[in-house]
């Protein structure tokens, strides 16, 4: 399989499809899942004869299972790393959740920097911070992310069963279809990987505050939020990220669950498409 090494000595599993003299699409994964959740983004494309790229975020899916590094910056680092190992150039950076905030910081410190991005969006995406604090008052209290440390540590088969199941994909709302294979590979997505990434990563995508780093991207920027997000509220995400951004545009769904980029991705699909191509 596929690997890039990182500074540090991770082993980063990749996926590199597509014509090499292509313009790249890189995909950042949310937590606590792998390259395999852009799969339909991935395939829709690459059929459009884009060369797509995703990586496994360091301790998931199948990248090392190391015990250190589980925050931005590190998460930044490795995906520059296999962006310098496939010298990816002029490329769209596209992250969700998690992989949102992997984004910004990838583009704010590495890809603007190096000359080696030229468009990023955010997708139901964690910036700019999800923690309430003093100067963050609309954020979510330190208790709901202790509860996710705890329902993680104390069960992860459980947890990993019981969020797919509810409220990631809006399957807990009155009338929803409910797509029991989705849930079956968010779980088996997130089973596959560490324990101890995804407990730190609670941490990296609740309290790492990402405003200075929106602040710096200059690319254009596609912000696009489910308006009945559960995981990550629009209201304190989103709205807040576009106030931000140099060059930024919104695009916000009525009734959009967080992963939407699953269960709309008709939808989502032809948006990036006409994102990347404008």
């Amino acid at each position: 399989m596929p690997f890039v090494t990182t500074r540090d000595g991770v082993d980063i599993f990749f996926k590199d499809w597509g014509p090499r003299d292509a313009r790249p699409i890189v995909f950042h994964h949310g937590w606590p899942l792998s390259s395999d959740d852009w799969d339909g983004q991935m395939l829709f494309f690459l059929s459009k004869g884009y060369r797509v790229v995703a990586h496994d975020r360091r301790g998931h899916g199948r990248s090392a299972q190391v015990s250190d590094g589980h925050d931005m910056d590190h998460y930044a680092a490795d995906a520059f790393a296999v962006a310098e190992a496939l010298d990816l150039r002029n490329a769209v950076h596209i992250g969700h959740s998690t992989g949102g905030g992997e984004v910004a910081r990838y583009v704010a410190r590495h890809g603007e920097p190096s000359g080696r991005v030229a468009k990023a969006v955010l997708v139901s995406a964690v910036p700019p911070l999800m923690l309430k604090t003093e100067t963050n008052p609309g954020g979510l209290p330190l208790e709901v992310f202790d509860g996710f440390r705890q329902a993680l540590a104390g069960n992860r088969a459980q947890f990993f069963l019981d969020v797919p199941t509810g409220p990631f994909y809006g399957f807990n709302r009155p009338g929803a279809k409910v797509d029991q294979g989705v849930i079956w590979n968010w779980w088996r997505q997130g089973m596959m990987g560490s324990a101890k990434a995804h407990y730190d990563g609670i941490k990296a995508f609740s309290e790492t505050d990402q405003t200075e780093d929106l602040k710096t991207i200059g690319v254009p920027t596609l912000v696009l939020h489910g308006e009945d997000d559960q995981i990550v509220p629009i209201a304190d995400s989103a709205h807040e990220s576009i106030k931000h951004l140099r060059h930024g545009t919104l695009k916000t769904y009525p009734g959009f669950s967080h992963g939407m980029l699953t269960v709309n991705a008709g939808t989502l699909n032809a948006d990036l498409l006409a994102f990347v191509e404008a």
